[in-house]
């Protein structure tokens, strides 16, 4: 009797298993929460240079500074380098890194100029006479992006120029740095728009006449 009901109970339990697809892997549960790829591990020194630059460099809209190296910076030792393919900025204390900022320089219709500058004028507080926006006379806002060598002001309407605090002239044509929100690459008319947390660092740093270079 055992072990007739032992036979009977093995095939119940093979023809159970067969018709269960026994073995195989169960389809995937559409709820089962997926497991995250590990992000790969920064084996740079935290507040390293190579640290900031492992992970979505250079599109971090961050900045890095090499603190000992910027208190040794001033007017007589450092230029500042600008690349707009990286769209980031570095003031150098000679061939050396002391800061790498965000930038954002000219839309296609307004490139940025490239090649060899230097400082022409410092103006901390400054608006462009050129960009801005116009109100009618009950101060409603008409133009957001307006060109006063292209668009009118009404009767009674005023223009008021975009900001450019902490403005460092590089050409005669007016092109310069200054600061302005830095979240969209290549969005200005030609000027370079610097993090705001760090143009007042190299306004402080440079001077009439400090080298700046432009490469595409």
């Amino acid at each position: 009797m055992n072990k007739i009901f032992s036979a009977s109970t093995l095939l119940l339990l093979i023809g159970t298993c067969l018709l269960s697809s026994c073995g195989k892997t169960p389809p995937p549960n559409p709820n089962q929460t997926k497991v995250e790829e590990l992000k790969p591990v920064n084996p740079h020194p935290e507040g390293s240079y190579e640290h900031f630059k492992f992970e979505n460099y250079p599109f971090t809209t961050r900045n890095w500074k090499d603190n000992n190296l910027l208190t040794k910076a001033n007017p007589l030792n450092t230029n500042v380098r600008l690349d707009l393919s990286k769209q980031r900025g570095f003031l150098m204390v000679g061939n050396q890194v002391a800061m790498d900022y965000r930038i954002s320089s000219g839309r296609s219709t307004h490139p940025t100029p490239t090649g060899d500058f230097k400082i022409l004028e410092k103006t901390k507080d400054k608006r462009s006479n050129l960009y801005g926006k116009i109100y009618d006379a009950e101060e409603n806002l008409i133009h957001s992006d307006a060109d006063t060598r292209i668009d009118e002001i009404p009767e009674g309407g005023t223009f008021v120029g975009a900001g450019m605090a902490y403005w460092m002239r590089l050409t005669h044509f007016g092109i310069g740095m200054h600061q302005g929100e830095v979240d969209h690459r290549y969005a200005s008319h030609g000027c370079i728009r610097s993090h705001p947390d760090a143009v007042p660092i190299v306004f402080s740093k440079v001077k009439v006449g400090t080298p700046v270079s432009i490469v595409p």
